[in-house]
């Protein structure tokens, strides 16, 4: 199938691609293991929580991974801890969901699906009204992906956080309704929270530089099973969860 241009005119298109679309595999491995050598994370977990990965790794469950959003370069900060994590055995098998306006220019389109991207066309792009039909079918398209078996990463901030990178700001409801779609299609998805910290920012609104986006603190929280079955108690069970795994990266910074 031919590659749509991802405008919001052209949704359906651009959802009828993505429910089926697969990087290449090796290509794919590649990308992420130069990322990990460019920004060379720093890992940390909780206690437990890399044994227990690695455990429902094994398993082949679908993993919901909620991560904080603090800079235009967290998808490829993110894709290296990928590759320097226990995720390594999922680059590939993850769907990223990215906001619309990445799939533009050729080239960082590129980058972007090699990295498993979904588009996101969002309400304060859009306006709400006009995008609800794209969001409901991006959800559903999420939830068939989880129920074949691939995980979701998911910034559920929705936007850069300029306010504190050490709190958690709103969370949107859009993580838990994946979840209660994947879970009615029959899938059992785990939730996995990873903190992100560029440490201290004198100014919150100044995202870091290339060069001070190396050497982040990243930490998973301990995994989630067992989710509940309505969307906003899912949803407030993701911000609790990624608020614990920020501290954990804010501390080990």
């Amino acid at each position: 199938m031919e590659r749509p241009e991802v405008v919001l005119e052209n949704s359906d298109a651009v959802y009828d691609f993505y429910r089926d679309h697969q990087q290449n595999l090796l290509k794919a491995r590649g990308a992420y293991w130069l990322l990990g050598r460019r920004y060379r994370p720093r890992i940390g977990y909780a206690p437990g929580a890399r044994e227990k990965l690695r455990e429902l790794i094994s398993r082949k469950r679908p993993l919901l991974i909620s991560i904080n959003h603090l800079s235009q370069l967290d998808p490829y900060t993110v894709a290296a801890a990928a590759w320097g994590s226990v995720l390594r055995p999922v680059i590939g098998r993850t769907r990223v969901l990215a906001k619309d306006e990445l799939f533009l220019e050729e080239k960082q389109r590129g980058r972007i699906d090699m990295m498993g991207g979904i588009p996101v066309f969002r309400g304060k792009d859009h306006g709400i009204r006009a995008v609800n039909a794209a969001g409901q079918r991006m959800i559903d398209i999420c939830a068939e992906r989880m129920a074949r078996g691939d995980g979701v990463a998911v910034f559920p901030e929705g936007t850069c956080n300029d306010v504190d990178p050490a709190q958690v700001q709103t969370v949107g409801t859009g993580i838990g309704h994946i979840a209660f779609r994947a879970k009615k299609l029959g899938a059992d998805p785990v939730l996995v929270s990873l903190g992100l910290s560029y440490g201290p920012r004198p100014d919150p609104k100044m995202e870091p530089t290339k060069e001070e986006a190396k050497g982040a603190s990243f930490y998973f929280g301990v995994p989630v099973e067992g989710l509940p079955t309505k969307p906003a108690e899912i949803t407030r069970i993701v911000r609790d969860e990624l608020q614990i795994a920020l501290d954990g990266a804010v501390a080990a910074y």
